[in-house]
């Protein structure tokens, strides 16, 4: 396989095949508000148009200038600026293409738009706000660390290192910077190079690991997680249903065609149309004896000849914490049974300015139910090799399509490989080794292709998770799966200690002990800020046009 083709491929799994441990590496992220020290992944985020890229200052002033302490630790305006512009990049990460829906212009100087008119703040002193919070909760933790004796471990170490050195290329030979210090100052202002960015992630790395072994160390009792459970016992189950909206809108009739082009429609029209939507609805739960499964539901909407493409939406696995208000009852009512056909008014409420409530019907959702589930079966682990397909066409829309004979060779190499492991030392750790050496998911090959704690709500493609997931797996069981991606070759590990349902309980008990043991170490700590007069207040994130 070529490595441009590898590289690729390790995109695509990367989306769409992130471990458990991975996305739970994230959320305790997310928990502490700390950052992921993956530089390259924001490499050119910003395009910084005021003057970033063309700073003079040799920065002494800004590495010599103490901006923040947190208690006796002081933080220089170069630091300020990391979390400054990294708080940008998060940001714009975040939000991404509707950006322009949170109300920041791109193209105008944050110094120069309003963030909030109330408290007077522009988009600068929000992100110079998100800067110095989140150095009070890295530097909480960090200092707590310190004087425990905690250390940078020789793997953090090499990972910043090995980021240090990806960027450096990046910067070189993607964007033509002469070397990673001219990159530094381009992306982060004067002041900032390879040593202080370098104890810059180094603080962070000690505070989330340090924070991430806090995290492990939270066990809770049977009794906890049953109380839990009896306080909110909806709350973890997850519910299969199918649901189809009718909106009067669908159903206007008529109308004046005004000089601007526009039809407006009376009250009347309106009315009727309402009508007809409730008629259409009621039409179909009507039929709730006949349509009591999926395929039935879609066939009688069809019938309906509203529109030509109408479909029930599929809610697969839904918890009931994500399920819509409006259909959170009816779902979830004890006594619902499988086949249940029901009927929804969708309604909002507005108040006027004498605080008169108007409630308006909008139409109509009618819901199949096809079952819940209470979560109490084990997760499971499983191990895979991955034989990707190789070649390929790539169509207009950017997707990539394998002929059969690529699909054959895959398949025929898996094969291979799965005999390989059959006629040897047919042990965990024997197909753990062949993994390491033979797959192609470089992602998981450090692991043997371990994937953990897999839930039948586990975001893994369709053909990994169904294998994953039957009932009917045994211990030391293989197979052969096909995906988009290629041929996994599937090693059964067996059963999760916990059940999903208890895991959610314990993610949930431990995500607000970690809440709560954060808030204590910043509550207990002080932070200054003395001057942010060297942060960049002025930057552009896009040039405009």
């Amino acid at each position: 396989m070529s490595a441009s083709h590898k590289k690729q491929l390790r995109k695509e799994q990367n989306a769409a095949q992130m471990t458990e441990k991975q996305r739970e590496a994230q959320n305790e992220a997310k928990k502490l508000r700390l950052y992921s020290i993956a530089f390259v992944a924001v490499l050119v985020l910003l395009v910084l148009v005021a003057a970033v890229t063309a700073v003079s200052s040799s920065g002494i002033i800004e590495r010599n200038t103490t901006a923040v302490t947190v208690d006796n630790t002081k933080v220089s305006a170069v630091e300020l600026n990391y979390y400054y512009i990294d708080s940008i990049n998060n940001y714009l990460g975040q939000w991404g293409d509707y950006l322009a829906l949170t109300g920041l212009d791109s193209s105008k100087a944050l110094d120069d738009q309003i963030f909030s008119e109330a408290d007077n703040l522009t988009w600068a002193d929000y992100f110079i706000q998100q800067a110095t919070t989140n150095i009070h909760s890295v530097y909480s933790i960090y200092n707590k660390a310190i004087a425990e004796g905690y250390t940078l471990s020789e793997e953090d170490r090499q990972a910043i290192e090995s980021n240090l050195s990806t960027t450096a290329l990046y910067a070189q030979f993607y964007y033509g910077y002469a070397d990673l210090n001219s990159y530094l100052v381009g992306m982060y202002g004067a002041g900032a190079n390879e040593e202080t960015y370098r104890a810059y992630a180094e603080v962070q790395y000690i505070a989330s690991a340090y924070a991430n072994d806090h995290y492990d160390t939270l066990e809770y009792t049977d009794e906890q997680i049953a109380a839990v459970l009896a306080e909110n016992p909806f709350n973890y189950t997850s519910y299969n249903y199918n649901y189809y909206y009718l909106p009067s809108t669908d159903f206007l009739q008529g109308g004046t065609q005004g000089e601007d082009g526009k039809i407006t429609y009376s009250d009347e029209e309106k009315a009727a149309a309402l009508e007809a939507a409730k008629a259409a609805a009621e039409s179909l739960v009507a039929q709730a004896a006949e349509i009591n499964t999926d395929v039935l539901f879609d066939k009688a909407i069809k019938a309906l000849n509203i529109k030509d493409d109408a479909a029930a939406t599929v809610m697969k696995n839904k918890m009931y914490t994500t399920i819509s208000a409006t259909m959170q009852d009816w779902v979830a009512d004890p006594d619902r049974v499988v086949g249940d056909l029901g009927m929804i008014a969708n309604e909002t409420t507005s108040t006027d300015a004498d605080g008169n409530e108007t409630t308006t019907t909008n139409g109509y959702y009618v819901i199949l139910f096809l079952g819940a589930n209470d979560n109490t079966y084990k997760m499971n682990n499983v191990r895979h090799l991955l034989v990707s397909f190789e070649g390929g066409t790539k169509g207009e829309d950017g997707t990539t399509v394998y002929s059969d004979e690529e699909k054959a060779a895959a398949k025929a190499e898996a094969e291979e490989l799965l005999n390989q492991f059959l006629a040897g030392e047919q042990t965990e750790e024997a197909f753990a080794a062949l993994v390491t050496e033979k797959t192609d998911d470089t992602a998981s090959a450090e692991t043997g292709g371990l994937f953990e704690n897999i839930h039948l709500a586990s975001n893994y493609v369709e053909g990994f998770l169904n294998w994953a997931n039957d009932d009917a797996r045994t211990v030391g069981e293989t197979g052969i799966v096909e995906t988009e991606y290629g041929y996994h070759v599937m090693y059964f590990v067996g059963e999760s200690e916990e059940s999903y349902r208890d895991a959610l309980i314990i993610t949930e008990l431990r995500d607000k002990d970690m809440t709560a043991w954060e808030e204590g170490l910043v509550e207990a700590s002080q932070m200054t800020v003395k001057t942010t007069n060297k942060v960049k207040t002025n930057l552009k994130l896009s040039s405009g046009n």
